[in-house]
């Protein structure tokens, strides 16, 4: 009995050039981040070093073009970069993860042609940071209640209204925020909402102090005001009125990468209990030999190795332009709460140390809750989810 052999169609197998990329951004994880974060991360410092040379590296350009000085990758290899740097710290992760998928991304996929060569190259080498202005105060989840207003006055925009826990969006590189504010009235009384590019420094543009966090430290969060802050017509960003369309796709994207930062915290737990797990001794012997302990870390590796599945597979669907919306809610709920999970059981594995800021674990334990949070509640990919199985919402 012969049987016909067919090429699987998921292998999430990396080609050559995706794990090269894998193994440099592992290296560079290790050997520069790993021994620099916690410092910053304990002072609550934006760690510009770091970032530089991670612009210098060309991760920020990963999947944008050549022609927009980008590196010519793709959106994959943008996650496996966010994978590898939240192993070992989430703050210089989320930094890459905002600046790219929610700094330069809307303009790239929206923006003008002379938008992109403005903004574009300067953003993919890492010289400037770009930031995406959508959550307020009074909306959270509901990013269609926008408040924020953009009203024409001859030429211009003229923009008011408040931004909150807006990342990249204060430090001394930010070039722009990307703001999502109401342009007009759809016949049923609902707003228009657009996207317009607003440049750091513009008068009535303030940027607060940062937020004191419970992670996260070394990244930068603040929130925004806008009072009477004019900008040309020019600075819109795709077609008036698509704002909210635009971003929702953006978020679709963004939810991927979100998946493979929460991978990447909750890989990094594994690799720590390990260690650690094999060099504590406690009565006589490392507590990596009790049962209790290597049941603990099975479990966390199984849930690590499996959210790596689900978010390589949102990723594959997306560049392979099959619709992957379901995919990646699935891949964002999934890896954010086993990242939660992975922190919590990685400091029960440390014990008393793992309340200690200079063990990694408890940075992790510290960074992880936001995932359930950032980009999308765990309540929102639950509802996206039960809307693609047919259920209204």
């Amino acid at each position: 009995m012969s049987v016909e052999q067919h090429e699987p169609r998921l292998d999430h197998r990396l080609s050559p050039e995706h794990e090269e990329l894998r193994r440099t951004v592992e290296e560079f994880a290790h050997d520069v981040v790993a021994p620099k974060i916690g410092d910053f991360y304990e002072r609550h410092e934006f760690p510009y070093e770091i970032v530089r040379e991670m612009g210098r590296m060309g991760l920020f350009g990963l999947p944008f073009p050549e022609e927009y000085g980008g590196m010519g990758g793709d959106y994959l290899a943008l996650c496996l970069a966010l994978e590898e740097l939240a192993r070992v710290d989430s703050s210089v992760a989320i930094t890459l993860e905002a600046g790219v998928s929610l700094g330069a991304m809307p303009i790239y996929r929206f923006g003008s042609e002379e938008q992109k060569r403005e903004w574009l190259p300067k953003l993919c080498t890492g010289e400037q940071l770009g930031a995406f202005g959508l959550t307020e105060p009074g909306c959270g989840s509901d990013a269609g209640g926008t408040t924020t207003t953009a009203v024409r006055d001859g030429d211009e925009w003229v923009i008011n209204g408040t931004k909150c826990f807006i990342t990249n969006s204060g430090t001394d590189i930010t070039g722009l925020v990307t703001v999502t504010a109401v342009t007009g009235r759809k016949p049923d009384g609902r707003p228009e909402i657009s996207s317009i590019l607003v440049p750091s420094g513009t008068p009535g543009f303030t940027v607060a102090a940062p937020y004191s966090k419970v992670g996260w430290n070394a990244s930068d969060t603040r929130e925004l005001s806008f009072s009477d802050v004019r900008v040309p017509l020019a600075n819109l960003v795709g077609e008036e009125g698509r704002g909210y369309a635009q971003f929702l796709s953006i978020l679709d994207e963004g939810r991927i990468a979100i998946s493979a930062l929460a991978t990447g915290l909750a890989q990094g737990c594994v690799d720590e209990s390990v260690r650690y797990a094999g060099e504590r001794e406690a009565f006589g012997r490392p507590i990596g030999a009790n049962q209790a302990i290597q049941f603990k870390l099975a479990d966390m590796e199984m849930r690590a190795h499996t959210a790596r599945i689900a978010w390589r597979d949102a990723a594959s669907r997306m560049l392979a332009g099959e619709p992957f919306k379901k995919e990646a809610a699935m891949a964002k709920l999934y890896s954010s709460e086993i990242a939660v999970t992975n922190a919590r059981e990685a400091t029960q594995i440390h014990g008393g140390y793992g309340f200690m800021n200079e063990y990694p674990v408890a940075r992790m334990w510290r960074d992880s809750k936001i995932l359930e949070i950032g980009e999308g509640t765990s309540e929102v990919q639950r509802m996206l989810i039960a809307r693609e199985l047919g259920f209204a919402s």
